[in-house]
């Protein structure tokens, strides 16, 4: 019987360095989502900017503008677990120190203002139809959401996206995205004939509803009017925030590892854009369940009750 050959001393170290590299990834699998988190809310002080530069320095208008913030919820426990159950109530002080501060109109809308023959979420859609004619600019807030910065102004952030102060020449539509795309979470929507019939198109999207589910299909169908606008009128009307954290952070939710991990790998640069910060504007708790527990653990980080 012939003797078998011996493995060659390269053979054995390149074996080696594979075992090694096994052992690794599980360990990193388990250090990089938290110490990610640590990075992730340093992320201001590390150098990202989600204002831009000039947006300090913002000009007066020859006019005072009127915003005002518009919310609902309807207090349902949701799809899955996710509930928006007590979140108006959870973030209503929040929401209403901030507005008391700038001078900002509040419109915290009760469940009665839900229309029953869709999810929740389309809803928004009647709100803002509802107030469009009272203000010059609505900024629309999902109810998961917070002010966490209350030091920043709405005229700041319209500023360091638009570029200009003026009412008359603004587009209409201020939006963030997402790895997803365009979010309806969090916006901004000028007083207009373009935005009144924007907002009628948009609940004339019925075929994108859906129950029974975590999504509603108002997001859906906000980015099926954005994907199909002509460049032209793109240009005239909407504007999508570089820096998602201008006013629409997500939390980093290390916990929901693989989720984390796979956003992480495969969308860095968005990640970056949007993940949560000390610092920023606002936070949304989107795609988060224990919506409560999250405004709670964050409303204690930045010293609020």
């Amino acid at each position: 019987m012939a003797a078998r050959p011996r493995r060659s001393t390269h053979h054995r170290a390149r074996l080696r360095r594979h075992h090694h590299l096994l052992l690794l990834i599980p360990l990193l699998l388990f250090v990089l989502p938290p110490l990610s988190a640590v990075l992730f809310r340093r992320a201001n002080s590390l150098g990202r900017r989600c204002l831009s530069l000039a947006a300090g320095h913002t000009p007066l208008a020859g006019r005072r503008l009127s915003f005002s913030i518009v919310t609902l919820s309807d207090e349902s426990r949701g799809a899955r677990g996710r509930s928006f159950r007590g979140m108006l109530n959870a973030t209503a002080r929040n929401r209403r120190a901030y507005a008391a501060v700038h001078g900002y109109g509040l419109a915290m809308l009760p469940p009665e203002a839900v229309d029953p023959s869709r999810p929740p979420a389309w809803s928004k859609v009647l709100a803002l139809r509802t107030h469009l004619h009272r203000h010059h600019w609505l900024f629309w807030n999902d109810a998961d959401t917070l002010v966490t910065n209350p030091n920043i102004a709405l005229e700041t952030i319209l500023f360091s996206v638009i570029g200009h102060s003026d009412f008359d020449t603004s587009p209409d539509l201020i939006l963030t995205e997402d790895i997803n795309g365009v979010n309806a979470g969090l916006f901004f929507i000028r007083r207009s004939k373009w935005s009144q019939r924007f907002l009628d198109t948009w609940w004339n999207h019925s075929s994108f509803v859906q129950f029974g589910s975590t999504k509603s299909g108002d997001n859906f169908a906000l980015k099926d009017i954005i994907d199909h606008l002509s460049p032209e009128e793109m240009q005239a009307h909407v504007r999508i925030a570089k820096m998602q954290c201008l006013f629409n952070s997500y939390p980093w939710n290390w916990m929901a590892m693989w989720k984390s991990l796979h956003t992480l790998i495969f969308h860095p640069s968005t990640t970056w854009k949007g993940v949560y910060s000390d610092g920023d504007f606002m936070v949304h708790f989107a795609g988060l369940d224990d919506k409560r527990g999250w405004t709670s653990r964050i409303l204690k980080e930045i010293g609020t009750p």
